[in-house]
């Protein structure tokens, strides 16, 4: 239900001594409403509530609470025929509802539940529509986002706004308190979400608890405990809005409240108790003034919008005013336990296992030509997880009795940063391949490089790493790949009757003749297109960029400025190619000086999971038990200060090289088999004591960048 708990605050409501006892039979009988979708839910909730009342009353006369209704609160709003309403099953409940959508509401509370779909094809779960709810968020929220993507706008939290907001007469004002995921707040397409708060209301109030855990290493750390304890990885916010109509304003007083940092979940509770309300002195609000994008928080700065953006207006536009012609996302596979393992041979036996499933349930599917007619698919789907994960894409092949076929097609695919794992290549089992069949055209045998920036994210720091093989969605968080080249493919040629067909292609330059001609007229003639690209790579790392763009790069794809003095230009695109050879070639960097790896001797190289050490029941990071035998020491407090993607080399070693097996499928994809695989069994403690190196150089490189400064 769109309001889970209503039951539970009007019961806390009436114990809370708020409603005076002269008022109290009449908010009882006549203005508190609750619903309930569920129908234990539903008569829990009117059970509790009913206690709490006489509880109060302390009489014998027992008086049921009419005021909760079993009903889906954004059906209320669908319909216009009341017909639509009733239910002879429940003919009581249905006038309740009926009444309660002519009653005049004047407050709405709740914690509205945080949904934007189903999590999976398997499940079976859909979300309800609701078509005039839509329609009424796509025509003020999404009407007022300059975002490329509304779709967040749809989630069940934020219909929740749409809906309370409609409901409450703006000639009679009222107010409006909310507990739910505070992703609004900072969120890039929720810019028109928070312009049309400012509109609608006279005041608002929110509360940041924080407690965002889809972050990760310092920034986990500094988000605090989750509000909702395990059942929440989302940030939450307290919300109260208020609509006035006497308030003469064109748009809202804003106030707003950190809870802080580092703090656990009971701190942010005591916290909450201790303010008791958003109108008491000891609240200690900041006056918010949103600007001309409709930040409230992290505001951009309007300076970075005269840089030259990397992405091109269209792609393969040679003479697009931007840096590169082509960009595109990371893979999307949406069945990585499927199609990426560390071992080849287990890889390959996984894919012709749920190939096999696959067209075992098209074969049913056919055998019945009434249903493939009218494209009645959905009864011969295979849902066993550990057969099959199923796509919108995997979905709509079978539906149209497309047969999978298997190909032998494994690349060396980045996973992850420092990570790479085997991939199939082959048809169907990707969901989504972006435009890597134009960048890596014929897999490894393909040459190319990609600067990969984590996308747009409204929470993460901006990071950036290079890679030469295909880079997965969250390679570096939703990876926007950037191309030194992309291959055209041009028409197929037949040779005589002994030759095999072949498809030629043809090499195109990812950077554009725009950005060339920009670097020739300042550097001069013999400036290239590789000379720009690995600018731009160095120029992502400049510390002053990062810092002073930290808002814009969270909430759009960076923008690339070209320095005055040609000195500086050349020392950036020479840092750009020592910070590419060295996160290009990390599995060769040599070991670090100084760290001691003790147990080495033993021979044992296998990993379950590497873990630090202990201190008085803290974690030692200078100290990572390898296993059993081996233990890595010594390990410099400076090497964890480089992070790419949330989380330093070091931790990206220990996080992703240990046994892990799938939840859904149950397929385990074990890191030692990478390095049998590869005829070095030890290979995954080569790869943290090098990783270690590559984060000491990075900072080096790093640290001696020139000083850029931006006016």
């Amino acid at each position: 239900d769109p309001f889970t708990g209503t039951g539970t605050f009007i019961t806390r409501l009436l114990q809370s001594g708020i409603i005076k006892q002269k008022d109290l039979i009449r908010k009882y009988t006549r203005e508190l409403h609750a619903n309930e979708i569920v129908l234990l839910a539903y008569y829990i909730a009117s059970i509790n509530i009913e206690n709490a009342f006489h509880d109060l009353m302390q009489g014998d006369d027992y008086t049921p609470f009419d005021g909760i209704c079993l009903t889906d609160t954004f059906q209320l709003g669908e319909g216009d025929e009341e017909d639509a309403l009733f239910s002879d099953v429940f003919p009581k409940n249905s006038v309740r509802v009926i009444d309660q959508k002519h009653t005049p509401i004047r407050v709405i509370v709740g914690n509205p539940p945080y949904s934007v779909g189903q999590g999976s094809a398997n499940d079976n779960a859909q979300n309800e529509s609701y078509p005039k709810l839509e329609q009424r968020i796509a025509s003020t929220y999404a009407a007022f986002s300059r975002a490329k993507t509304t779709k967040a706008l749809y989630d069940s939290y934020i219909k929740a706004f749409r809906w309370a907001s409609d409901r409450i007469d703006p000639k009679q004002g009222g107010v409006i308190g909310f507990v739910s995921n505070a992703g609004w707040l900072d969120g890039n397409a929720m810019d028109g979400f928070r312009s049309c708060l400012e509109q609608e209301f006279s005041s608002i109030y929110v509360f940041n608890l924080r407690g965002n855990q889809r972050t990760q290493g310092e920034v986990s750390r500094r988000e605090g405990g989750k509000i909702f304890g395990s059942g929440s990885r989302t940030p939450v916010a307290i919300t109260i809005l208020v609509k006035n109509p006497s308030a003469q304003k064109e748009k809202a007083d804003i106030y707003y409240v950190d809870i802080g940092d580092y703090l656990t979940r009971e701190e942010k509770l005591k916290k909450i108790a201790d303010f008791q309300s958003c109108m008491s002195s000891k609240f200690p609000v900041t006056a918010m003034k949103p600007n001309e994008y409709n930040d409230w928080l992290n505001q951009r700065n309007g300076l970075f919008e005269s840089f030259i953006p990397m992405e091109p207006d269209k792609k393969h536009n040679a003479a697009a005013q931007s840096v590169f012609t082509l960009n595109t996302l990371g893979v999307n596979s949406n069945r990585d336990a499927w199609v990426y393992n560390f071992s080849k041979s287990l890889l390959e036996g996984n894919i012709k296992h749920t190939i096999m499933a696959y067209n075992e349930s098209l074969k049913s599917y056919k055998a019945n030509p009434a249903d493939l007619q009218r494209r009645n698919y959905a009864k011969y789907r295979d849902m066993n997880p550990q057969n099959i994960s199923w796509s919108s894409s995997l979905e709509s092949q079978f539906e149209r009795g497309n047969e999978a076929t298997y190909e032998p097609k494994f690349l060396e695919a980045s996973h992850r940063p420092f990570t790479s794992q085997w991939l199939y290549w082959g048809e169907k089992l990707i969901h989504r391949r972006g435009q890597m069949d134009e960048i890596f055209p014929a897999g490894e045998d393909s040459s190319n490089l990609l600067i990969c920036v984590s996308g747009i994210s409204g929470t993460k720091e901006m990071s950036v790493l290079i890679t030469d093989k295909i880079p997965d969605l969250h390679f570096n968080g939703d990876t926007q790949a950037f191309p030194l080249y992309y291959y055209e493919k041009t028409d197929t040629t037949q040779g005589n009757l002994f030759d095999q067909q072949q498809t030629q292609y043809i090499r195109r330059n990812g950077i554009t003749d725009f950005i060339l001609g920009q670097a020739r007229q300042l550097y001069g003639p013999k400036t290239t297109r590789e000379d720009i690209f690995y600018y731009v790579y160095g120029f992502l790392h400049l510390p002053s960029y990062r810092k002073e763009f930290a808002a814009d790069l969270k909430k759009s794809l960076p923008r690339i400025l070209l320095v005055d003095e040609p000195k500086k230009f050349w020392k950036i695109a020479k840092a750009g190619r020592e910070l590419a050879n060295i996160h290009l070639h990390y599995e060769s960097q040599p070991f670090p000086e100084h760290v001691v790896v003790e147990g080495e001797a033993s021979g044992n190289f296998r990993v379950q999971k590497l873990k630090f050490a202990k201190t008085q029941g803290q974690d030692d990071r200078s100290t990572i038990i390898y296993n059993e035998d081996i233990r890595v020491a010594d390990i410099p407090a400076k090497a964890y200060e480089y992070v790419v993607n949330g989380r330093c080399p070091i931790e990206w070693v220990m996080d992703r090289y240990q046994i892990k097996a799938d939840n859904d499928s149950g397929i385990e994809n074990n890191p030692n088999k990478w390095g049998e695989e590869h005829g070095n069994p030890r290979y995954i403690l080569d790869l943290l004591l090098r990783v270690i190196t590559v984060s000491l150089r990075t900072l080096e490189i790093v640290e001696g960048l020139p000083e850029v400064k931006f006016e």
